[in-house]
């Protein structure tokens, strides 16, 4: 008989997500996924001034921030023919790829590297031997015997307190940990480290949109003019800091974060037969060189990968209403016209529908409608989304340079290829990608540059945007990647207003509960299969969900243990 295991809420992501797994015979045998906070934006945006939006959608979550903001830009400027300059493009993609890069390396050492990493094993750890694994798999600086030695004294001050802080109610002692305590203490140091680089980084986004989280946006361009002896503007000493920042994460990314992959990986490698899950990949695509319209030459390629065919790349059209619909059969929403069917998100409602029980519950009524997410489906497919979805899109388009990196780290493991299907492929794939979006960082730097150099320092467009201008009825739609994958925002545009607005999000895609024919989504599929050595700690399902990196919206009523009403978290 199998055993229910309910992990509520999920911790170590952004938003509220419940997962119910059924166990049996120390193996997962069935898996449900549940969002369980409500999401409005859609509601919220009707009536408004669509240049507007961005400000808006941009707050759906604290951690994606910029990605939403461009998608909606990006619909406008769709809808109604707006071609932003050169220059624009590439301050968005220089601020897109400093998202990467931060969102990226806060994930795998914050959120994910403590599904790997045992913490309290650090103690055990002898500084030198530690010091050695340090230096044989990177030049960073900062791995002296000393360096090791004071930062196991600091985590034994801590743990002999009784309060772990940072690093309390973890499953540590697990039997499915497996790394050395010098490696667990290496991943603890490079923990603190990431946490004093990552605010570094967000300083370009400050730099070009203003503030982070959540910089400023613009249809039609960017909010910054470049003026390289303005004191206000973007001058040549801001645009040299851009520079130093950008090298500066290059070097953590290929002196700590890649090395410390590589070190972590080769004790789970029975993680490349685990977690693999759906067999379909979909990318968006981004970072354009050649303007937005000019998709074949996004560093990401835009397509599907079906069957796990590297062969074939499919062409994905984000307007055509056969391609990309939503469903809500086990929805907490209705349509106007029946809850079987699916919709396009330039007709698509947003019409709660709660039938669900009331917290505390013991289970879900998964027969029914047992989420707050909706089920989206690519020509009535389910589709992972994200770092391996890009990486396999790019991998089958023939990119030389994922090619190249791919068949490094395959080759570096001695893994086939068939191991980027799983858990570890997943976590890999972000890794790999992390290091080409910061070499292509410095190109659209560079390029930055010699155009405001040329004489070029056009960052806005304002043609065709006043209202005025626009026609009485327009549609657009705005793609591209966020970190944990496909992103898009359709918008429809009635007498100069907002009259229908639709986000499909990631984990959307990858969260969502079974669409009408009872396909599972990413979530619930790579679930399957998956050992646990014990139902009371379910380590090895929180490495699966947390692969994926989870990220739902961010406003949720909140209820103690009795299901008393707590608090309710503002976003605005």
């Amino acid at each position: 008989m199998a055993n229910r295991i309910v992990i509520d809420p999920i911790t170590r992501i952004e938003g509220h997500l419940r997962i119910e797994v059924e166990v049996k015979d120390g193996k997962v045998v069935d898996a449900y996924s549940s969002g369980t906070m409500v999401r409005g934006f859609e509601i919220i945006l009707k009536g408004r001034d669509p240049r507007d939006a961005w400000a808006f959608v941009e707050r759906a979550c604290g951690v994606c921030t910029t990605v939403h903001a461009l998608a909606s830009v990006r619909a406008v400027e769709d809808a109604v023919k707006i071609v932003v300059p050169p220059n624009a493009e590439l301050i968005r993609n220089l601020m897109f790829c400093a998202q990467y890069m931060q969102d990226h390396v806060v994930h795998f050492y914050h959120l994910h590297a403590l599904d790997w990493v045992d913490v309290v094993s650090a103690l055990k750890a002898n500084p030198n031997e530690t010091s050695k694994i340090a230096q044989s798999i990177s030049n960073y600086p900062k791995s002296s015997p000393a360096y090791f030695s004071d930062l196991q004294k600091r985590l034994t001050t801590f743990v002999n307190s009784g309060q772990l802080g940072i690093f309390a109610n973890g499953y540590w002692g697990h039997k499915a940990y497996k790394l050395p305590p010098e490696v667990n203490l290496i991943g603890v140091a490079h923990y603190l480290e990431a946490l004093e680089w990552q605010k570094e980084i967000v300083k370009i986004h400050t730099i070009f949109g203003g503030k982070n989280p959540h910089p400023n946006y613009l249809v039609g361009g960017v909010p910054c003019a470049i003026n390289i002896d303005d004191a206000n503007a973007l001058n040549a000493e801001r645009l040299a800091y851009v520079g130093t920042l950008l090298a500066e994460a290059k070097e953590f990314i290929e002196q700590v974060y890649i090395p410390d992959l590589l070190a972590v990986a080769p004790y789970y490698l029975d993680w490349g037969g685990i977690g693999g899950g759906l067999e379909n990949y979909l990318a968006y695509g981004d970072l354009p060189t050649n303007g937005y319209a000019d998709v074949a030459k996004f560093k990401f390629p835009r397509g599907a990968v079906i069957g796990r065919n590297l062969n074939e790349v499919q062409e994905v059209d984000g307007k055509d209403a056969e391609q990309i619909q939503e469903y809500i059969s086990h929805s907490w929403y209705e349509y106007s016209d029946g809850d079987d069917k699916g919709k396009h998100p330039w007709v698509g409602e947003t019409k709660f529908n709660y039938t669900g029980p009331k917290p505390p519950y013991d289970q879900l009524n998964v027969d029914q409608k047992y989420s707050w997410l909706k089920t989206p489906r690519w020509k009535g497919q389910a589709m992972e989304v994200g770092p391996l979805a890009r990486v396999l899109v790019a991998y089958a388009s023939g990119s030389t340079e994922v090619k190249d990196l791919v068949g490094f780290a395959l080759g570096k493991l001695n893994v086939p290829a068939a191991a980027l299907f799983s858990t570890l492929g997943r976590t890999a794939a972000r890794g790999l990608e992390t290091m080409l979006v910061s070499g292509w960082s410095k190109e659209f730097y560079d390029q930055l540059l010699a155009n405001i150099k040329n004489g070029d320092t056009r960052t806005f467009n304002n043609s065709n945007w006043e209202p005025s201008s626009w026609p009485k009825d327009a549609k657009g739609v705005g793609l591209t990647e966020a970190p944990r994958g496909a992103l898009a925002h359709w918008i429809v545009i009635k007498d100069e207003k907002i009259d229908n607005y639709q986000l499909v999000v990631p984990s959307t895609w990858n969260a969502s509960p079974r669409d009408p024919k009872g396909q599972m989504s990413a979530y619930e599929s790579s679930l399957i299969g998956t050992p646990v050595a014990d139902p009371e700690k379910p380590l090895e399902i929180l490495r699966t969900i947390h692969s994926f990196d989870p990220c739902l919206a961010c406003a949720v009523h909140l209820y103690d243990e009795k299901g008393t009403y707590v608090h309710q978290v503002q976003t605005f």
